[in-house]
């Protein structure tokens, strides 16, 4: 049941993606700004996520504490967190309660999100090594 719910809300917000399994949605929606947006049913939660970038190695606390700061003031529903070496952008919401208006308020937070923090994020990826490759 809720996965034909989650397929009419994509239809009805009229974005671009696949259907990866039967649980398991990707949306790839340059119009929008949602390429690379995953939403998984994992009974009782839908999961909203999109990978952000690799963490740095360099600057981290900086880096941490603009997370924490957009986090607080900038990211209405979801949030930023790390998954292994990433920094995400993840939401969650129960299934037997979401509602339409819930799922577009996510995936409108996290189109935001990925137009106007990566730019602010994105200082703090890793710069190519520019002696790489060279002998």
């Amino acid at each position: 049941m809720a996965d034909s719910k989650i397929e009419q809300y994509l239809i009805d917000l009229m974005l671009t993606y696949q259907q990866i399994d039967s649980n398991l949605w990707l949306l790839d929606d340059e119009e929008h700004s949602l390429q690379g947006v995953a939403i998984m049913q994992a009974e009782p939660l839908i999961i909203i996520r999109a990978e952000i970038m690799d963490i740095p190695k360099n600057n981290l606390l900086e880096l941490y504490a603009k997370l924490l700061e957009l986090n607080a003031t900038d990211v209405i529903h979801g949030a930023y967190a790390i998954d292994s070496n990433k920094i995400v952008l993840v939401d969650s919401l129960q299934i037997n309660s979401m509602d339409f208006a819930d799922f577009r308020a996510t995936l409108d937070s996290f189109s935001l999100a990925l137009t106007q923090h990566y730019p602010v994020l994105s200082v703090y990826r890793d710069k190519p090594d520019a002696s790489a490759g060279k002998k």
